[in-house]
Order: structure tokens, then sequence, then C-alpha cells
């Protein structure tokens, strides 16, 4: 028998505790990665994701931990150095600098300003990576990350690798508004958001 958390639990029996140190060392028995599921979220148009971030504030509240990151969104000059902290264990992140802050006009005409929100999605796409991967939170949100696999900015098959690799015991929720095959089949759940 092989325990199916990395958590350690006190109340588990003595006995069973010596036979998984027995198991693991006999037969090289691995704990048992146990991931949630990955929801996919698609809508016509952007910013009609509200249920999904007011769910987050829910589940922070009842004590679990949440990574809530706005990919695409901006406006507040976040970035992951200063992070939104809500109900004790909801982590709010978005770019530092982002498509919304801009007019579209200046982003085309200004390779400075269009590197800069490119660096900053990356960034926080890179925060979010090793959170996918550490299994430090409960449930981890990607708002508009399939806007950024659109654009180029976040590679499709970097997304993959890291949603098959993932450690999380919660779920995982992608967002967007155009969702690539791929990633349609290997979601748990997919669900259309229509107005």
């Amino acid at each position: 028998m092989a325990l199916s958390s990395t958590h350690e639990y006190s109340n588990i029996p003595k006995e069973i505790q010596d036979i998984n140190k027995l198991n693991s060392k006999q037969n090289n028995v691995k704990p048992i990665r146990q991931n949630g599921q990955i929801q996919i979220y698609q809508s016509a148009y952007r910013g009609s994701f509200s249920n999904i971030i007011r769910d987050s504030l829910r589940n922070a509240a009842l004590g679990r931990k949440v990574l809530l990151a706005q990919v695409m969104k901006g406006g507040v000059k976040q970035g992951i150095k200063n992070p939104i902290r809500l109900c004790g264990n909801l982590l709010w992140l978005r770019p530092s600098t982002s498509y919304d802050q801009f007019d579209q006009n200046e982003i085309q005409n200004n390779e400075i300003i269009l590197n800069s929100i490119k660096e900053s999605i990356i960034e926080l796409w890179g925060f979010c990576k090793k959170q996918l991967l550490s299994g430090e939170q409960d449930q981890i949100i990607l708002d508009e990350i399939f806007m950024a696999v659109e654009l180029g900015i976040i590679k499709e098959n970097e997304l993959i690798s890291t949603l098959e690799n993932r450690f999380i015991s919660g779920d995982v929720i992608l967002t967007g508004t155009t969702i690539p095959k791929e990633f349609l089949l290997m979601a748990d759940q997919v669900t259309e958001l229509r107005s």
C-alpha cells in the first residue's frame, strides 16, 4: 500500500507506516501522484469568466490554496512581485505590463512596449509553470491562457507538457475564446459559456 499524498498524517497507524516503508524499500514503490481534473471554459468574448473568479474566492475562503493568474489582463501593474492576496489563500496575479494598458496602435508601432508585454506574460507563465509542477496549490486558474498561446507568447507544446507533468491535487482551470483541439482532447471537462 502506498500513500496517495505527499503530506504526512499523524493518524495513520504505525503498522501501515511500517508497511509503506518496507514496500518502498523492497519494491521501489513511489507515492501515487494524484492530479485533479483539467477543466476548460470557453466563451465567445473576453471577460466572461467572472463565475470562475467567484468560485476561486469561495474555494480560498474554504481553506484551499488557490492561484488565479489572469495571463492577459492588466491595468494594475502587478507582476509576480506584487501579487494580491484575498481570503488568506487566494494568490491573484496579473502581468506587470499587458495589452489592456495600451492602445492597439501604440502596441503595433512600439517594439519596446510589445517586448515589455511579452516579457511580462512570460515571467507570469514561468511562475505558474513552477506552481503547476510543485504541488503547492490546491487549484490553479489560468485565465485567458489560450490567447497567449494563439499570439505565440507561450508555446503550445510547453503548455501541454506542463499540464501532462503537473502535480496538483485540485483542478487546473483554463479559459479562453479559441481553444486548440489538442487541449480539448486532454481536458476532463469542457464548458462553453454563452451570454
